[in-house]
């Protein structure tokens, strides 16, 4: 059946209004955080494999980090090892680790690079620890007491660590020849020992390092939203700023600010943070005027 004429005045409206950005993206390089409903919706991850293939196909340069808690929880729960949570963050033993390595550097990131493969894209899966690409140390958390004259406690979460430094040789080799990569955010330090880090943490040092154009955060949320619930864009860093310290935001949607804010203070021209509930979501904050989410720049008035 063909095309109705109000359908293929549609698509042309949605491909006009694309060109501009095209034109603008092309040869610069978006990094994507893929977490969320994306990572586990089988209609979601077709839709993000497909917009990052088109990215790569239309001249953009895509880099995916990934996370996989829920996987990580699930197989946890099967080889009934317990797991339990500091601020959020996963108390990671040797045991643990051990899980970590086979879920992140493995199961999910080979089941991400097969998606991109399956639909025509060239993707390579590696961790952190493949050609010393993340560096990492010991994180140090800090947990503040009740009390005035309590002090910081350092807690020890094990085998959580921070990015030290990224081997920014190894994607640009493998930008160069054409692939998508794909990471696991799994880090060594210098003794070779293997550290689980934050995904947000590692996309945003990723999108610095390598002055990326666009940081991308997809969650399971409409975006950055105020005490009205109302979704915000178009924010700079003194505006997003003022929302932590009135305490709009806090909770969950912390991490992810403070990582889209050093990435867009450390050069990266903006980070948007998306509903990655949304079919096509990357595709639709970089390519359209309006946009799914919310969009964080210096001056909070470029796209």
């Amino acid at each position: 059946m063909s095309l109705t004429i109000n359908k293929a005045k549609n698509i042309a409206k949605v491909l006009t209004e694309a060109l501009p950005y095209i034109q603008q993206f092309t040869g610069k390089t978006v990094v994507v955080k893929y977490g969320g409903n994306a990572m586990v919706d089988s209609k979601l991850k077709q839709s993000s494999a497909r917009d990052i293939v088109l990215m790569k196909l239309v001249g953009i340069n895509p880099i995916v980090v990934h996370g996989g808690g829920p996987q990580i929880g699930d197989l946890l729960a099967k080889l009934n090892i317990e797991s339990s949570f500091v601020d959020g963050l996963r108390v990671t033993d040797s045991q643990t680790m051990d899980v970590v390595e086979m879920v992140l550097g493995g199961l999910v990131n080979k089941e991400i690079v097969n998606l991109l493969n399956s639909n025509q894209g060239t993707a390579v899966g590696v961790t952190g620890k493949d050609g010393n690409l993340i560096r990492a140390k010991k994180l140090q958390l800090k947990r503040r007491g009740k009390g005035k004259a309590a002090n910081d406690d350092v807690v020890d979460i094990g085998q959580v660590g921070e990015v030290v430094s990224i081997n920014t040789e190894v994607l640009e080799m493998m930008i160069n020849s054409n692939f998508i990569p794909v990471i696991a955010p799994i880090g060594t330090d210098e003794t070779g020992a293997s550290y689980n880090i934050n995904a947000d943490s590692v996309a945003g040092e990723v999108a610095r390092v390598l002055g990326a154009e666009k940081l991308m955060l997809l969650t399971n949320v409409a975006g950055v939203q105020n005490k009205k619930g109302e979704v915000l864009t178009g924010l700079s860093v003194r505006q997003v700023a003022k929302l932590v310290a009135d305490k709009t935001l806090q909770g969950g949607m912390l991490p992810k600010i403070e990582c889209a804010l050093q990435a867009v203070k450390g050069g990266v021209s903006s980070a948007h943070i998306i509903d990655g509930r949304v079919e096509h979501a990357v595709l639709l904050e970089i390519f359209t005027d309006e946009g799914v989410g919310t969009l964080i720049t210096q001056a909070g008035l470029k796209k």
